[in-house]
């Protein structure tokens, strides 16, 4: 597959979830998506360079993340690709703690566009850096579970573990972890 020119590098890292593919440009980690998830970009003609120190950073991050998710904050550099509008709206995913959760009216709201909650919801859904930006702490207005590109048995699973109030109630994810 086709890949924006920043792209240079990939490689993987393995979670209670899933596996991640990552990629990165040279100025820090521009991607992260579970195999099968929604807007993958599929085979890249990358080079597998899991040694770059961005994607051991990545991983132990992700690693510190899985141990203590209620706590874990992300430090990596990070350079996802989008539209102004989208790194607005991703910034805003990046103030959220741990167990915080919110809803497109909320960000729309925050970013000073009270009308713009569906344009809100695409950037959201856009997001290239699965757990690294925290779009899975976006939910409903009435707290139910919304979308999430990863699937929503990971969704309920990270919100469980960080200790949202907001997980809908219902059947235990099946990729619940360290419980």
């Amino acid at each position: 597959m086709t890949h924006p020119r920043a792209w240079i590098a990939q490689s993987e890292a393995q979670t209670p979830l899933g596996r991640l593919n990552l990629v990165a440009t040279a100025q820090g980690l521009a991607g992260a998506w579970f195999e099968g998830q929604a807007r993958h970009p599929g085979a890249l003609d990358l080079p597998q360079q899991p040694d770059w120190p961005v994607f051991q950073a990545a991983r132990q991050a992700l690693n510190d993340y899985f141990e203590a998710p209620k706590t874990s904050t992300f430090t990596v550099a990070m350079d996802p690709q989008g539209s102004p509008f989208q790194h607005r709206v991703w910034q805003q995913l990046l103030r959220l703690s741990p167990g915080q959760t919110t809803h497109y009216g909320a960000i729309a709201q925050a970013l000073g566009k009270p009308q713009a909650s569906r344009a809100v919801g695409a950037a959201v859904g856009r997001n290239p850096l699965s757990i690294f930006i925290p779009c899975h702490r976006v939910v409903g207005r009435d707290g139910s579970l919304t979308g999430y590109a990863g699937g929503l048995d990971r969704k309920r699973a990270l919100l469980s573990a960080e200790g949202a109030q907001a997980v809908e109630q219902g059947q235990q994810s099946l990729l619940a972890w360290g419980s």
